[in-house]
C-alpha cells in the first residue's frame, strides 16, 4: 500500500486483475525480446503498450493532455522481490538485462504511451533504463546514487536543449519510504518584471555530474568522444532562460545546484532568487513505495529526494528511471543514426 505524503497527487490504483495482467505482459515480453534496446522492441513498443489495461492507458492520456499537473502515480504493480533479488552495489559490471528486466520493460511500455523512451550516451554507459540506488562512494554527491545529502530539486537534465518531456520512476523497493520531493510553479507569487526577465537567456545551467566522464566507463577514443558536447557546454557556458512557453502559464527549466547568474546582472539575480523561493516553498513529498510508478512532467515539475541512511546490504531503495521525449526527431543531430535512442 502506498504511503503518499502529499494526498493531492493524482493517482490510479490497479485492481488485482489489472496488476496481474500487467505483470503477465511484462513477463511475456521479457521472454520475447533480448534487451531493452533491441531494435525490434523499440519498433514494437506502441503496439505492445496498447495491451496494457485500458484504465492505465486512459489515466496517462488524461495526465498528458491536461498539461496541468506536474506529477502522477500508478500504484499496485506486482514486482516479484524473489525474482528481482537484492539491491545491487553498483550499476557498473551488472549483467544486462538482469532479473528485473520485466519491470524495465513495463516502464518502456509506459514511456511509449507518453512518447518515445530515449537515453544518453553520457549517462550510465548508455543504458536506456537507469538504476537509482545508493552507492557507497557517492553517498554525499548530487546524484541519484547519493543518500546522505539532500538531492536538490531540479528539472531532469535542465542544462540540455533535448531534455526529457517526461520522467518515469518505478519503485522496485523502498522499505524506508524515502520521499521523492516534487515542486510546481505558483506564478501568482512572481512580479511581471521578474517573469519577463526569467523568459530571457540570462542564466547558465551546467551539466550535472552524472554526465561527466568520471561517472561513466570509458575504454576507447570513440566512447570519450561522446562527452564532447557536454564539455563544450561547460566551456562555452551558454546563457538560457529559466521559463518558457506561455507567459500566462509557463514551463520551467531549473537546477539550482548547477545554475549561476552573471555577477553584473543584478536584475537576473533578483528574479532568480524570487523564483527559487517560490518553487522551494511549494515542495511536496511523494513516497513511491514498492509497486508504485511515478510520472513527472519535466516541463511542469522539479523533483529531488530527501536524505536517508543507506545500509548497503541488498535491501536499500531501488528505483528504475526512463526518460521520454514527445518528439524523437528534434534530437536527430545528437543521435548517431535514426534508429538509435541514445543522445551524445
Amino acid at each position: 500500500m502506498s504511503n503518499l505524503t502529499d494526498p493531492s497527487t493524482p493517482g490510479y490504483t490497479l485492481t488485482p486483475e489489472e496488476a496481474a495482467a500487467t505483470a503477465e505482459i511484462s513477463i511475456q515480453l521479457a521472454s520475447a525480446y533480448p534487451s531493452f534496446d533491441d531494435p525490434a522492441l523499440l519498433r514494437d513498443l506502441p503496439r505492445l503498450a496498447a495491451s496494457l489495461p485500458p484504465g492505465t492507458q486512459r489515466f496517462l492520456r488524461e495526465f498528458q493532455l491536461s498539461d496541468r499537473r506536474g506529477h502522477a502515480v500508478i500504484r499496485g504493480h506486482v514486482f516479484d522481490q524473489d525474482r528481482i533479488g537484492p539491491t545491487p552495489e553498483h550499476w557498473r559490471g551488472r549483467s544486462r538485462p538482469g532479473p528485473e528486466f520485466p519491470e524495465e520493460l513495463l516502464l518502456m511500455l509506459y514511456g511509449a504511451l507518453l512518447g518515445e523512451p530515449f537515453g544518453w550516451a553520457t549517462q550510465q554507459n548508455g543504458h536506456l533504463v537507469h538504476d537509482i540506488f545508493p552507492i557507497r562512494q557517492h553517498e554525499n554527491d548530487q546524484l541519484g546514487m547519493g543518500s546522505a545529502e539532500l538531492l536538490t530539486w531540479h528539472t531532469e537534465d535542465a542544462f540540455h536543449p533535448y531534455r526529457s518531456d517526461y520522467l518515469i520512476l518505478g519503485a522496485l523497493r523502498n522499505p524506508d519510504s524515502v520521499p521523492t520531493t516534487v515542486g510546481e510553479l505558483d506564478l501568482s507569487s512572481l512580479s511581471a518584471d521578474d517573469i519577463g526577465i526569467l523568459f530571457e537567456p540570462r542564466f547558465h545551467i551546467a551539466p550535472d555530474e552524472s554526465h561527466l566522464p568520471k561517472n561513466n566507463t570509458i575504454t576507447s577514443d570513440e566512447e570519450a568522444a561522446r562527452f564532447a558536447t557536454i564539455q563544450r557546454m561547460i566551456d562555452e557556458r551558454p546563457l538560457v532562460p529559466l521559463l518558457y512557453g506561455s507567459r500566462l502559464d509557463p514551463y520551467m527549466r531549473l537546477d539550482p545546484y548547477f545554475t549561476s547568474v552573471p555577477e553584473d546582472d543584478t536584475d537576473a539575480r533578483r528574479a532568480y532568487d524570487a523564483l527559487f523561493k517560490v518553487v522551494d516553498a511549494g515542495m511536496r513529498e511523494v513516497v513511491a513505495d514498492e509497486g508504485d510508478v511515478l510520472f513527472i512532467d519535466n516541463h511542469r515539475a522539479v523533483h529531488g529526494r530527501l536524505p536517508f541512511r543507506a545500509r548497503y546490504d541488498g535491501t536499500d531503495r531501488w528505483l528504475k528511471r526512463v526518460c521520454v521525449t514527445a518528439d524523437l526527431r528534434r534530437s536527430r543531430e545528437m543521435r548517431a543514426t535514426t534508429e538509435t535512442r541514445l543522445l551524445g
